[in-house]
């Protein structure tokens, strides 16, 4: 608050107070020096002020000589009531903020999710070489992420979906299909080295465009068709330069990526207004699975197979082999769990270009930890197919 002090030469001579001009100085810094004894200088002014005052502005205090007359205007405001100094200052932006912690978030999903693929991979490709029964494995797989996320939802650390029938009507489909797809895959891993089949899987994106355009009428740019001919040409020369080539590993690799396709156009056609989260979906997804593959994998393979072969494994391998199974099982379940939680953050496009560095890593990585021979030609075609996937997803966009 401003309040005025008129102040008179009349009660004082100016040449007893200022025996000569001078102008003072302006201060350098804010708020201004307290007045603290205001009678004391001014005894015969009446005015009170039970709060400090701080000097704003003094015009002319200096009296001339020849003014008999001179009125002095001094502007003060009360201490506690200062003016804000006119400073800015800069608050971090709260979308820059939250964008920056999303991008975070997802880089922990992908890390996680490429190292859970990784690991997975490994221990079920230990298994399967100790135990070449993919059905069995692949059961086992199912049933360890049922029984995980059962549990998750009885000690309620996982809040459990609200589902109907009608959402269990949509998932079959999906179902049907995805164990189609794991199946065959871990057929191809007990056939041949997980690099080949890895390799073959990376077509995927020519599956998804011919089964769209021929089945669905479907049309894409011409971009994305070109960007098939090097995933078809790569995959081709892989398959033709792979030393350890099994008919029954590649026609399974093929096989799971057809599967693959149709998952995604059952999963876009069911799930579309569906309020589950994808850590729960594919724990529905896992459960109905599991249901469809259990009288299918004892039909094939069989309870006294699976005895027998047990037995060997354990006699070659020794108590090391039960934890491999238990761990390629739990692998299994983490890392979908994980791809489809990221699916919840991050547009499909960059789910594609994600999958597709996933399956660098695990090529590399297998080839490195099993000693998998590769030739010159046989890496040209891997990374030929691979450069075409990732051109495929930027054609997408």
């Amino acid at each position: 608050m401003l309040s005025s002090i008129k102040l008179s030469p009349s009660s004082f001579t100016s040449t007893g107070f200022l025996p000569k001009r001078r102008s003072i100085p302006t201060p350098q810094f804010s708020p201004l020096p307290i007045i603290k004894s205001l009678h004391s200088a001014f005894p015969t002014q009446s005015f009170s002020s039970q709060k400090p005052l701080h000097v704003a502005s003094i015009d002319n205090l200096a009296i001339p000589k020849n003014t008999q007359q001179r009125k002095t205007e001094c502007q003060a405001y009360e201490a506690d009531r200062s003016r804000p100094l006119d400073i800015n200052i800069e608050l971090p932006d709260e979308d820059a903020r939250l964008e920056a912690a999303k991008r975070i978030k997802i880089g922990i999903y992908f890390a996680t999710w490429w190292a859970l693929n990784v690991v997975f991979n490994i221990y079920n490709k230990k298994v399967l070489n100790a135990f070449p029964f993919p059905w069995l494995t692949s059961t086992l797989s199912l049933a360890a992420g049922s029984l995980l996320m059962l549990i998750s939802w009885a000690t309620r650390v996982a809040d459990a979906p609200k589902t109907d029938f009608e959402f269990w009507k949509t998932l079959f489909p999906v179902a049907v299909a995805h164990t189609i797809r794991h199946v065959a895959a871990t057929v191809s891993m007990s056939k041949v080295p997980v690099s080949f089949t890895h390799i073959i899987k990376s077509g995927e994106p020519a599956f998804s465009v011919l089964v769209s355009r021929f089945l669905l009428g479907d049309s894409f740019p011409m971009p994305v068709y070109l960007s098939l001919v090097p995933i078809i040409g790569g995959c081709a020369l892989s398959a033709l330069t792979e030393l350890n080539f099994n008919m029954t590993g590649f026609m399974g690799a093929m096989i799971s990526n057809l599967a693959f396709v149709f998952r995604n156009i059952f999963s876009k056609k069911g799930m579309n207004g569906k309020s589950v989260s994808g850590m729960n979906y594919y724990a529905c997804l896992s459960m109905l699975s599991l249901l469809i593959l259990t009288p299918f994998a004892i039909a094939v393979e069989g309870p006294q197979l699976w005895a027998v072969g047990w037995q060997k494994a354990v006699s070659q391998i020794g108590p090391n082999f039960v934890w491999w199974v238990v761990a390629q099982s739990v692998f299994y379940h983490l890392y979908n769990q994980v791809s489809y939680m990221s699916l919840d953050q991050i547009s499909p496009l960059t789910f594609s270009i994600g999958n597709t560095m996933k399956r660098i890593s695990v090529i590399v990585l297998s080839i490195i930890i099993f000693h998998t021979p590769v030739q010159p030609i046989n890496a040209l075609g891997a990374a030929i197919a691979i450069l075409g996937t990732f051109l495929y997803s930027q054609a997408k966009q």
